[in-house]
């Protein structure tokens, strides 16, 4: 073989090996990697929980989240949903899932529907938050974005202190988005009459972070549906809680006080 066909045959060999990697790595490439990280402490009702777990399934039926995923950059997310509550509990209903069609969104609101909702005492963001990252190094894909998607109706009440677990988080390059639930007065212990702010201070954070706060019941779905596209999409959000001067700010500690009040006495 003369050196200018070892030559031909040699760049040809690098391309199809090139463009080999290049397709095995495209396959394993997804717009977002995404946490739907679900509050089930006992402080919320158990109709509460099934709303919050019905706007889940109805937004992956939602022909509006079919089309956010398909118009995304490569057309498929990876996602995952985990209940939490306590420092020492959250679990996987539903793991890490390819989602690049209808049909593997709906495959995945009904692995939601297949699973009892737990209910378990305290509430740890940071704990759910520390969670999420874990989950996001065990993804098998390379994401072009992380997210965790935290959603809950109170503060931080056990584990460590949770702008130390948000910070840590975004230092990574993952971004912490917010559903505050505020269906209720606040009317005893774990409750906070602005969810909306401590959640803005001390929980969001990272790239585009952005929350929507559910104060109706009837919000549920659409506030939920509403969130997930704009995740899903890289959506620039407008602030949804516009800062104004008389606003105090937010003990971001308040949640683990309260609690060590309580086991004090």
């Amino acid at each position: 073989m003369n050196r200018r066909l070892q030559g031909m045959v040699t760049a040809l060999m690098a391309a199809a090996l090139w463009l080999s990697a290049s397709g095995a790595k495209a396959e394993t490439e997804v717009d977002v990697a995404l946490v739907l990280a679900v509050d089930v402490s006992r402080s919320m009702d158990p109709d509460e929980q099934e709303l919050q777990r019905q706007g889940f399934m109805e937004a992956f039926r939602s022909p509006q989240v079919h089309d956010a995923i398909r118009n995304g950059m490569l057309g498929r997310i990876i996602v995952t949903y985990v209940e939490w509550s306590g420092v020492d509990y959250q679990a996987v209903v539903v793991p890490w899932t390819i989602v690049e069609s209808p049909e593997s969104a709906v495959k995945f609101a009904e692995g939601l529907g297949n699973t009892p909702i737990g209910r378990v005492m305290r509430t740890s963001i940071s704990g759910a938050i520390d969670f999420g990252v874990k989950l996001l190094d065990k993804t098998g894909v390379e994401p072009i974005r992380r997210v965790i998607d935290i959603s809950g109706d109170g503060p931080n009440s056990s584990g460590r202190g949770v702008v130390e677990a948000r910070n840590e988080a975004v230092a990574k390059g993952i971004t912490i988005n917010g559903l505050p639930i505020m269906l209720k007065r606040p009317s005893g212990f774990g409750d906070m009459e602005n969810l909306d702010h401590y959640y803005r201070d001390c929980v969001i954070g990272g790239e585009g972070a952005f929350l929507i706060p559910v104060r109706e019941r009837q919000q549920f779905a659409d506030a939920i549906r509403t969130k997930i596209i704009r995740e899903i999409a890289a959506v620039p959000a407008e602030p949804l809680i516009q800062k104004i001067q008389a606003d105090a700010p937010v003990n971001c500690l308040e949640g683990e006080r309260r609690m060590y009040r309580w086991d004090r006495n």
